[in-house]
């Protein structure tokens, strides 16, 4: 592989890691201090919201100005929001601080995700942008593995500030790689004339895209409910293991690694495969479910791993099926703001998810909520489906 390739991918890499680390430690955290799935439930509303938020806004920056720049300052400035947050954390003590942080990378790591969004197109030009999805997702995926499994061990001996410290590390090591891939990269980016105003513009634009776009729309809608059961995975998975099950927290850790391996394998397969997109789609949403509904009636932590693990693994199948397909459909000038808005609506079901568990976990049951949330799922995919079947219908029958 090029060398600038590998430092594209080793900056994904060190960021990616970082950030899972810091999304792992936090619900864990809360959670052995508070011991309340709702607490738990609502820390994951707080840290990931703003991130969701953040997507319109980062997604018109990166057509207006420069992503490689806007690259390194989301890299820099996550890792000085660590540093700080541990001084405050010294001196006020409170471990709101913890929370606080991540819901501030998370915006951080929404500019990030952005800008490697736009510029891998014009990287990778000679490989099909499934391929390249899958190939810089196998890197992504590489941190998820390796995250948990750090983030337990360094908890085994430090405490959480220092931790948060070593993410910081992460964080300055992802920035140095994409420093040396700038300096030995051949590819230049193009730009593209912008209308005036950064606000209300791009948001007309980017809904103008997907009101007159159908295919748009049907992944919405598609990723609305995976994303309610990967937010109510997310938003679970450390209670119901360390909780509900009474596993501790390395089992924890090794269930999140396990997750990534799958994943990495769909992911090798995907990258050497000539699967259709429907095809994808329509696996990747159904596996999706089924994991969710698992998880839902699981009776023991074993039959809640198969769940998990169906839920995680084919999330990143789908990833691609939707990536894929808006990549199709946009016109470049406007990629940025119109994917921002669409991963916007995609992802809001997430942290709704885990404001859900917040309010309905200690009343109605953790797995009862679960269930209502795939019942949902499901129902979803199924109003997709007969929509997309009666569409194909009526144009064979004017033909």
């Amino acid at each position: 592989m090029r060398k600038d390739y590998l430092a594209f991918f080793v900056s994904l890499f060190f960021s990616r890691l970082a950030d899972q680390i810091l999304l792992f430690i936090v619900p864990l955290i809360v959670f052995q201090t508070t011991q309340s799935v709702s607490w738990a439930g609502l820390a994951f509303f707080v840290e990931s919201l703003p991130r969701y938020l953040a997507f319109p806004v980062c997604g018109a920056l990166c057509d207006r100005f420069s992503p490689v720049r806007i690259l390194h300052i989301s890299q820099m400035y996550r890792a000085l929001a660590c540093v700080a947050a541990v001084a405050l954390y010294g001196l006020f003590d409170g471990i709101h601080w913890l929370v606080m942080l991540s819901a501030l990378c998370g915006v951080l790591t929404t500019q990030g995700i952005m800008a490697r969004e736009v510029v891998m197109p014009h990287i990778f030009q000679h490989y099909t942008y499934a391929k390249t999805l899958s190939y810089s997702q196998i890197a992504d995926q590489s941190g998820l593995v390796l995250g948990p499994l750090l983030a337990a061990l360094m908890l085994q001996v430090w405490a959480w500030p220092w931790v948060v410290l070593a993410i910081a590390a992460l964080f300055i090591l992802a920035d140095l790689a994409m420093l040396f891939w700038q300096r030995t990269t051949t590819v230049s980016l193009q730009s593209h004339g912008q209308h005036p105003g950064i606000w209300l513009q791009p948001l007309r634009t980017a809904f103008g895209h997907i009101r007159n776009r159908v295919e748009l729309k049907r992944i919405i809608i598609l990723a609305v409910g995976v994303n309610l059961m990967v937010g109510v995975t997310l938003a679970t998975s450390a209670a119901m293991v360390t909780g509900q099950y009474a596993a501790d927290k390395d089992a924890y850790a090794l269930l999140q690694a396990a997750g990534a391996l799958v994943t990495i394998g769909i992911l090798f397969y995907l990258a050497r495969s000539s699967l259709p997109l429907k095809v994808m789609g329509g696996l990747s949403y159904s596996m999706i479910a089924v994991g969710a509904l698992i998880t839902a009636v699981s009776p023991g932590v074993w039959a809640y791993a198969v769940g998990f693990l169906l839920v995680t693994g084919f999330d990143k199948m789908f990833n691609v099926y939707l990536r894929s397909t808006r990549q199709q459909v946009i016109p470049v000038q406007d990629f940025g703001k119109t994917v921002g808005v669409i991963t916007l609506l995609n992802n809001l079901p997430q942290p709704l998810a885990g404001l859900m568990i917040a309010m309905l976990a200690a009343p109605l049951g953790t797995q009862t909520v679960i269930l209502l949330l795939a019942a949902i799922t499901a129902l979803i995919g199924v109003a997709v489906a007969s929509g997309w079947h009666a569409t194909v219908k009526a144009k064979l029958d004017v033909r």
